[in-house]
């Protein structure tokens, strides 16, 4: 009976624990693995832990090794989360194990008072059967609540890391060192059972630690999206008004003009009647002049992008900038106009600090082009630049690229010699998320194994 308790123990226990942390890792990063793999990665993982004492720290490091190795050459994660996740199985593996073991054992005065023989299997068989569904159990709830993978900041991961190997050496530094002091024998030096009350609390708290240190990283991932959001929507509202502001001048001079147009009309016609044919075109010439401050330098069909880029480009224009513009946008369209002003605005701004910081002399241009092929808009701003001091990306960037990401589209930059060109690829949504979306722009162990 011993001989097939120790291989229930050993090789069905063993490789299902080993298959079971490999399948949650690739479910915390994400990833689709073919099913040789996950037999690939259980027999090589049995037979590298199967020649390491059970329960050592040696087995766990080893294990979570392997892990990375596999989330990393098989699961094609980055570094950074793979490490994570990897720790942070073999974590729950660990204590789930450990408070089960102390569950039982506290137990075992019960259950050592029936037959000792059926009672050690029923303590072995159900000490892995509880830990493994526990783990289980924990793991399901990283995946619902604490999934971090999909986060758009990773650089904060150390936070999480850090806390959790400390719990990781903390717990197997109790389990392994003050165990033995925690014995409890009878009248004739004989140990029945230890006490683990103690164990299981502190094994407890571990892994309610853990979860804590989980959800204050979310909390943190959440306030550090939240910050981003609100600068956007600070910058949303500052080049909204900005263009309200342009539209209010703009409808003056319009509305004035109508006024006066009879006038002109009148003069015109007094002129040529008297026939001062010149006189006629000099004042047909001015009124042209003033009709061209009356339009916009740029047409992109999409009114408020025509004043945001007739703004700008007419700030370069002034500093002595090259600009073109070849830029049509669908309108209406499922692309919030605030949305498209984020982009262009921030790409102008710096497409016309690269060009000011260029040495006098040299050719200063920025050209403004984009094209619509089936659902997609391609935007492009091409500049001349100095050629250096590119390793720094501001705010600017940062929000063409949220603003990219929320229409499942991406941001690129690309430089050749004193050439930057930066393209921006929306996707058109098919259904609007919002019924009025258009219209918001404008208004605001001992069976222990692994």
């Amino acid at each position: 009976m011993s001989d097939y308790m120790d291989f229930f123990n050993i090789f069905v226990m063993g490789s299902i624990q080993i298959l079971m942390g490999f399948y949650f890792l690739t479910r915390f990063l994400k990833k689709k693995v073919n099913y040789l793999y996950f037999f690939l990665f259980t027999a090589a993982g049995f037979v590298i832990i199967s020649g390491i004492p059970s329960g050592s720290i040696i087995e766990f490091a080893v294990y979570v090794f392997m892990l990375i190795a596999g989330g990393i050459f098989i699961c094609h994660g980055d570094r950074e989360s793979v490490i994570l996740y990897a720790a942070l199985t073999v974590e729950i593996i660990q204590l789930s194990y450990g408070m089960i073991n102390s569950l039982l054992t506290i137990l075992s005065p019960w259950m050592f008072s029936f037959d000792r023989k059926w009672a050690g299997i029923v303590f072995m068989v159900s000490g892995n059967l509880l830990s493994c569904l526990l783990a289980v159990f924990c793991y399901r709830i990283v995946l619902r609540y604490f999934s971090f993978y999909d986060t758009i900041k990773k650089r904060y991961e150390l936070i999480i890391l850090t806390p959790i190997v400390m719990i990781f050496f903390m717990e197997h530094y109790i389990s392994s060192v003050i165990y033995e002091n925690l014995n409890i024998s009878d009248e004739n030096g004989a140990t029945w059972y230890k006490n683990h009350v103690q164990l299981l609390i502190i094994q407890f708290l571990g892994m309610v630690s853990l979860f804590c240190i989980m959800f204050s990283y979310k909390k943190l991932l959440e306030n550090f999206h939240l910050s981003t959001e609100l600068s956007l929507l600070e910058q949303q509202e500052h080049s909204l008004n900005q263009y309200v502001e342009e539209v209010k001048a703009r409808y003056e001079k319009t509305r004035s003009f109508r006024h006066d147009i009879k006038n002109h009309i009148s003069v015109v016609k007094e002129l040529l009647r008297k026939g001062k044919s010149k006189q006629a075109l000099n004042y047909i010439g001015d009124m042209e002049s003033m009709t061209i401050e009356l339009t916009f330098p740029c047409s992109t069909n999409n009114p408020v992008v025509d004043m945001l880029v007739g703004n700008k480009l007419g700030i370069a224009v002034k500093l002595g900038i090259d600009v073109h513009c070849s830029l049509i946008l669908p309108y209406p369209c499922l692309i919030r106009d605030i949305d498209f002003c984020v982009i262009l605005s921030n790409a102008l701004d710096n497409a016309i600090h690269a060009c000011k910081n260029m040495d006098h002399g040299e050719e200063k241009y920025i050209r403004v082009t984009g094209r619509i092929q089936g659902d997609f808009i391609l935007l492009e701003v091409e500049n001349s630049f100095q050629g250096e001091n590119l390793s720094r990306r501001g705010t600017g960037l940062s929000n063409i690229k949220a603003v990219a990401e929320k229409y499942h589209g991406a941001m690129s930059i690309k430089t050749e010699g004193a050439i930057f060109l930066l393209s921006v690829l929306l996707i058109i949504p098919q259904h609007s998320e919002n019924s009025s979306q258009q219209n918001d722009s404008f208004d605001g162990a001992d069976s222990r194994r692994i």
